[in-house]
């Protein structure tokens, strides 16, 4: 791992070294990096497929088993003394990973772990003003943060099966949703995004006591967004997004693809990003290249990494992990519709003084791993070292 430091202009690289180094705490040796995190044993998955769940669908005009073939990527958020869950739940309408329909479900927990769901989706497709951005592929792949005075932020794919986009929508009780369109609909930095291909959103929050809310980095919501590179934006009312441009009017990516790393194809952001003591801690999903990734790990798999920003310039990478933290090991993590197996994260919440961290399994289940400050467990070990 290549920790940048910056003392008055100068930026010092040291490289920390050894075969352990992922898995002890001379990973942890600039006490940034969250986890270990650990799978608690013999809970998950957490959620799997309910062909029993059926509801009246308004673009199909009637019913669906709207969440028989897959249920993955799930957000989450504390509300109250429970966890709550939003996942993405795809029916049969079709035979490949994006070529079904997507809706949104929710299910609630009081431990965080075991957990009582809805028969009904709680955001979906609609004969509304999203319609065209949202059918017929759906919506995807939700993040969801709240803010202090207790509203629930949503970012999500919305997907018409030609442009993906990201879009937003609020609540006050996660069940009733006020869709707002993509965020980027209203840019004067870059007019022409709306109409590009774009996905995977991390609002920046804090912890505020045991709370975790929504935060402002120099006087402005921060967003890091991308799949094919981090990416930032930022807004003044949550709706409305401004990507960051550098000095010559372009985008450019904060970090991007490396090869012969694990996120060699993809560094897509993962949960709502945390501004911590050492910086803004930002934890993504990378995807192994199958010729210029890393050859210990499976080809095309998707593990976990993290990075860390410097709060006072969050373009500014202060240290990222070289080995992920979380990768596929489970039987239900390495196969499922997703062949080449995938932990993809997408919910962190910080529960009864521990981090709870929700990830998609092979794009067909949810589980759960847990990290605790207080006794730190091990990263996932690297295939072949010990």
């Amino acid at each position: 791992m290549n920790t940048i430091v910056k003392f008055a202009g100068v930026v010092l690289v040291v490289v920390l070294s050894g075969c352990n180094v992922h898995r002890d705490a001379q990973f942890r040796k600039g006490h940034w990096v969250f986890g270990g995190f650990e799978r608690p044993k013999g809970v998950n998955p957490i959620i799997e497929p309910d062909t029993s769940s059926v509801f009246y669908d308004p673009m199909l005009r009637k019913e669906i088993r709207w969440e028989d073939n897959d249920t993955f990527n799930p957000a989450a958020v504390v509300k109250g003394d429970s966890v709550y869950v939003i996942y993405r739940a795809e029916d049969r309408t079709g035979k490949a990973i994006g070529h079904r329909t997507s809706r949104l479900g929710l299910a609630a927990s009081a431990d965080g772990i075991h957990f009582e769901r809805l028969k009904t989706p709680v955001f979906y497709p609609a004969p509304d003003d999203q319609q065209d951005n949202e059918w017929p592929g759906g919506t995807e792949d939700p993040r969801i943060a709240q803010t202090e005075d207790g509203r629930f932020v949503m970012f999500y794919t919305q997907w018409n099966r030609k442009v993906p986009r990201l879009g937003v929508a609020i609540s006050t009780d996660l069940k009733h949703w006020v869709k707002y369109g993509p965020i980027f609909k209203q840019s004067k930095n870059n007019p022409n995004l709306i109409n590009e291909p774009h996905k995977s959103a991390s609002i920046v929050t804090v912890l505020k006591g045991n709370k975790q809310v929504i935060s402002k980095i120099n006087g402005k919501y921060w967003l890091y967004w991308g799949e094919y590179g981090v990416y930032g934006a930022t807004s003044d009312n949550l709706i409305d997004w401004e990507p960051i441009m550098d000095h010559r009017g372009a985008m450019k990516a904060f970090i991007s693809p490396r090869h012969g790393y694990f996120d060699s194809a993809l560094t897509e952001c993962g949960p709502p990003a945390v501004l911590t003591d050492k910086g803004i801690l930002l934890l993504y999903n990378g995807k192994n290249h199958a010729e210029k990734g890393d050859m210990r790990f499976a080809k095309k798999s998707y593990s976990a990494g993290q990075v860390l920003f410097d709060p006072r310039d969050p373009t500014s990478v202060l240290a990222r992990m070289d080995v992920p933290f979380l990768r596929p090991m489970e039987p239900f993590e390495k196969s499922g519709q997703y062949i080449d197996g995938t932990v993809f994260i997408e919910g962190l919440v910080f529960f009864k003084q521990k981090w709870f961290l929700y990830y998609g399994c092979a794009d067909s289940k949810v589980a759960v791993a847990i990290y605790d400050p207080r006794h730190p467990g091990l990263m996932d070990p690297v295939p072949g070292l010990k």
